[in-house]
């Protein structure tokens, strides 16, 4: 239009306050403009950082939300839920519970009579489903190559909980590390912790008592770090030089631990965001009558931050 008539258009909408109508755009663009978010365990850090995330780019694309909160991680029967979304119209699903055990298990039958679109998150991948998750296996790598470098060689693990998939990943990346170094299975030592402080300082004093000659520790989560540096104090260890020690996460507050906690920063923010830049992606191509996009599974690459709790060079 005229350059005259889009300004004086632009002048009547602030005279008289219009405000567009969602429900008449979503008519016309033959879309809900909603999409649902399922969610577990808000009460832990890294759900409600990924929510941070996928709020945020789901506002920029012009998208409501729709958010669902299972009771438990490991809650099988999702079928009502998932019903209860796509009766809402939603134009795609955002699974955001992270993959416990086999609470993944009703994924065997398929999502093929599903009528819009689902993006997982934290879990491992799969022919056929677009997941998004952080790169655990590599932050472990990074967190054990680090301890290497610095000539740590006894290097124990605290991770989290057995049935998580990102503890066994962290897990598998501090072990394949050690096993490229030369280290044995037989030498390898390793505790579980529950994600929370005490329950790392639980796992330290475990830790330390059958594996005495430990001199560093790769700790699957900052909490738990913290919980560990506590029982360093107490025990009056010297860290890092007697007792390295790196955690994982990236949180803020590690900057602020004593000594200043080494971590591998994990961006949980990105993932939400890029959770919903893959969903929206699926969700235009076909409203566009496009050719069928793949799913893809994207892992995002974790960064070290070095602080002092690790940085001391051994002989």
């Amino acid at each position: 239009m005229a350059e005259e008539t889009r300004v004086r258009i632009w002048q009547i909408i602030e005279e008289l306050n219009y405000q567009p109508s969602a429900i008449a755009r979503s008519l016309i663009r033959q879309r809900s403009l909603t999409l649902g978010v399922v969610t577990a365990g808000l009460n832990y850090l890294g759900p409600s950082r990924t929510l941070n995330g996928v709020t945020k780019r789901a506002e920029d694309l012009g998208y409501n939300l729709l958010l669902k909160e299972l009771p438990d991680f490991f809650t099988k029967d999702v079928q009502p839920l998932l019903n209860s979304l796509l009766q809402r119209r939603v134009d795609g699903i955002i699974w955001a519970v992270p993959e416990i055990g086999d609470n993944r298990a009703w994924l065997q039958d398929g999502l093929d009579g599903l009528s819009a679109p689902v993006v997982f998150l934290t879990m491992e991948s799969r022919p056929g489903v677009a997941t998004v998750a952080i790169d655990n296996y590599a932050g472990g790598c990074l967190a054990t190559e680090h301890l290497l470098e610095h000539g740590y060689r006894n290097i124990g693990h605290i991770s989290g909980p057995t049935d998580w998939w990102e503890a066994k990943q962290r897990r598998d990346g501090w072990r394949d590390t050690l096993h490229a170094a030369g280290v044995p299975e037989a030498d390898l030592h390793a505790e579980a912790g529950t994600w929370s402080s005490a329950s790392g300082a639980r796992a330290i004093d475990r830790l330390l008592a059958r594996y005495p000659e430990m001199d560093a520790v790769f700790v699957g989560n900052d909490q738990m770090a913290l919980g560990v540096l506590q029982v360093a104090c107490r025990r009056g260890l010297r860290v890092p030089e007697e007792l390295a020690v790196v955690g994982f996460d990236g949180l803020s507050d590690a900057a602020h631990y004593w000594p200043p906690l080494t971590t591998v920063r994990q961006d949980l923010r990105e993932l939400g965001c890029t959770a919903v830049r893959e969903l929206v992606r699926f969700i235009e191509s076909t409203n566009q009558e496009q050719a069928a996009i793949q799913p893809v599974s994207i892992a995002l690459r974790p960064e070290l931050i070095v602080r002092s709790s690790s940085f001391t060079s051994r002989p």
